[in-house]
């Protein structure tokens, strides 16, 4: 299938690992240009130039914390002044939480509320515009599964993700009429390097593998019985932004293996 892809521009947010990887990498295989944002500079110039080496596109790396108005700036920037602008926005960065309502300090709720919701807001006013221009583009947030079925341990993470899923449509409202397609994702499990991470910490110095320990949380939770591998999230965001799925407009899409358990 050709997705009609080659030659359109990707920002995309949390790009030098993970799930935000996979879809630089996805979209690098269609012919598309990349804008890849991350904060850790050395790792997202590594990842930059590798992804030159395997596929005929331009990529550039924009080091940024984009849960500040700065790094939104410097990223929307540097789009403009290497593409002219943007066709696709991915808003794919953010990360999970742990703490009670009780005990957590203002402060925790607004880093994740700059991270999670603000950062997704400040980038649709510096980019879609450009869209416009452009003739249309397509915007995709990457929320969680966790935005509808919420996890005990991180009431900040549902909660900032539930208002991004609630943006993302707010916004698909406000831009469909200018070719601008708007949708969210929720994932399920992911097997990513911050679910490695926690894991390694949980079961060191215990007689539990963190392998053994990733493989009980997959079947408590999902009827599929593992996790996600992050190309098999990215190729759903992959066909979104093209246009063959071109009626795709305001909608979330669970990517979860059977975890959610209600309908929607």
């Amino acid at each position: 299938m050709d997705l009609q892809l080659t030659d359109k521009v990707a920002v995309i947010t949390g790009g030098s690992v993970g799930i935000g990887l996979a879809i630089a990498r996805g979209l690098a295989a269609e012919g598309v240009h990349l804008a890849l944002c991350a904060r850790d500079g050395k790792r997202l110039r590594a990842v930059a130039d590798t992804i030159k080496t395997d596929f005929p596109v331009r990529v550039i790396a924009v080091p940024a914390d984009i849960a500040t108005p700065g790094g939104v700036a410097l990223l929307a920037g540097a789009v403009d002044a290497e593409f002219g602008g943007a066709d696709i926005l991915i808003n794919n960065a953010g990360t999970g939480s742990e703490e009670t309502i009780l005990e957590a300090p203002d402060e925790r709720w607004q880093a994740y509320w700059e991270l999670h919701v603000m950062a997704a807001v400040r980038l649709a006013r510096a980019l879609a515009p450009g869209m416009k221009a452009r003739g249309g583009g397509v915007i995709l947030h990457n929320a969680s599964i966790c935005a509808t079925q919420p996890l005990g341990y991180e009431p900040i993470y549902n909660v900032t993700k539930a208002a991004l899923v609630m943006f993302s449509k707010c916004l698909a409202n406000e831009l469909i009429g200018d070719g601008i397609r708007v949708n969210a994702v929720n994932p399920g499990l992911v097997m990513t390097p911050d679910w490695q991470k926690t894991a390694k910490q949980l079961t060191a110095g215990t007689d539990t593998s963190w392998e053994a320990y990733l493989q009980k949380v997959a079947d408590d939770n999902a009827p599929i019985g593992r996790f996600a591998e992050p190309e098999e999230i990215a190729d759903l965001f992959v066909f979104l932004c093209s246009p063959r799925a071109s009626y795709a407009v305001g909608s979330t899409y669970y990517i979860d293996g059977g975890w959610l358990r209600t309908t929607t």
